[in-house]
């Protein structure tokens, strides 16, 4: 299986980790990641504001890009895969959207949100399959307590990202019991960390995190994944607790023992 690959700005500089497990782990399930030649920052929120159409060419070059490749396109990072995602949606849905970024990029032809957008788990999930996934599994996570940390970016909007069932997902413990680990039911799985607030309100950041990191740990876990790089940062560096975060793709690496060689 080949597909095109969106690593984005922070997996080539502070979520090296999330990046290189998942190659790691995409080879050794017989997946083939080809990076997408020349992209750019996809700007790592998407922007809100109806007419704003600047900030979103980034995406919908890469969007194309894999069109051309004719391929789906994988994406790591939770933030990146949500811009991405709506993005795609604007530009299937949105004529005046289609129409601005065609002027501006001096397409011949419009793109009309043709690229199937999917985020890892999504693939490991619907590509691969669980059950298969089990079976390459060499170092069962036996014994051990995650907590899935979703956030906010996976799952909302809903209709939108079409992840999950936003208010009670379950891909991920599914991909937890895969490896041989228990997941851990905690309420705040799907809650926002505060990160975004981290500049402008460290106490707000703070105070969410903690809330996550105690929720998670009251109900028995000995660890938390996560997707994003940035809920990682915010509940590493701002959250008053002792519950490790990992990237999931550092879990999936480990448990097809190709970590070591990651």
């Amino acid at each position: 299986m080949t597909y095109s690959y969106y690593p984005g700005c922070t997996l080539k500089t502070k979520a090296k980790d999330l990046d290189r497990y998942a190659r790691a782990s995409a080879a050794a399930l017989g997946i083939e990641l080809q990076e997408l030649p020349d992209w750019q920052c996809c700007g790592g929120v998407y922007p809100m504001a109806k007419d704003e159409i600047a900030t979103k060419l980034s995406s919908v070059r890469a969007l194309l890009s894999a069109k051309e490749q004719g391929r789906d396109l994988v994406t790591m990072c939770a933030a990146c895969h949500n811009v991405l995602k709506q993005v795609n949606h604007d530009m299937a849905t949105d004529e005046n959207i289609v129409t601005k970024a065609a002027n501006y990029m001096k397409l011949d032809e419009p793109y009309r949100g043709e690229t199937k957008v999917i985020h890892f788990l999504e693939l490991l999930r619907d590509g691969v399959g669980f059950d298969e996934l089990k079976k390459h599994v060499v170092k069962p996570l036996k014994g051990v307590k995650i907590a899935p940390y979703y956030g906010c970016l996976l799952l909302r909007p809903g209709k939108v990202m079409a992840f999950d069932d936003p208010e009670n997902p379950v891909i991920m413990e599914n991909f937890i019991k895969a490896l041989g680990a228990e997941p851990v039911a905690y309420a705040m799985r799907n809650e926002c960390c505060g990160g975004y607030a981290t500049l402008e309100n460290r106490a707000i950041a703070e105070k969410r995190a903690t809330a996550v990191m105690d929720n998670a740990a009251a109900n028995g876990a000995q660890m938390m994944i996560t997707a994003c790089p940035l809920c990682l940062y915010n509940l590493t560096k701002n959250a008053a607790g002792g519950v490790p975060v990992k990237y999931f793709t550092e879990v999936l690496a480990e448990a097809l023992g190709v970590k070591e060689e990651a």
